[in-house]
C-alpha cells in the first residue's frame, strides 16, 4: 500500500514578508523537534519548511545584492568587505 504524497503548499498561504516566513519556519522547526507526529504530517511540515527556507534564502540574497549595489554606488553589485582595521 503506497501513501499519496503530501499536498503542495497553498500559494495563497505563501508569506508576503520575510519576517512572516521566518516566524513560520521557526514554528515548524519547533514542531518537528518536539512532537511525535504522524509520518504524513511530518512530511507536510518538512515540505512547507523547505519552501519557506527557499523563500527566505532568495529574499536574503536579493537584499544582499541590493546592499552590494548601494555600497558600490554605481548600481553594479560588488561584494562587501569590512573596512581594514588600523
Amino acid at each position: 500500500m503506497s501513501a499519496s504524497p503530501p499536498p503542495d503548499p497553498d500559494p495563497a498561504e505563501t508569506p508576503r514578508r520575510f519576517e512572516d516566513a521566518l516566524a513560520r519556519l521557526e514554528t515548524i522547526v519547533r514542531q518537528l523537534e518536539r512532537e511525535e507526529l504522524p509520518l504524513e504530517e511530518t512530511l507536510r511540515l518538512f515540505r512547507e519548511g523547505m519552501e519557506l527556507y527557499r523563500y527566505c534564502a532568495r529574499s536574503l540574497e536579493d537584499a544582499r545584492q541590493m546592499v552590494d549595489a548601494l555600497l558600490a554606488g554605481d548600481g553594479e553589485p560588488r561584494p562587501w568587505s569590512p573596512p581594514e582595521s588600523d
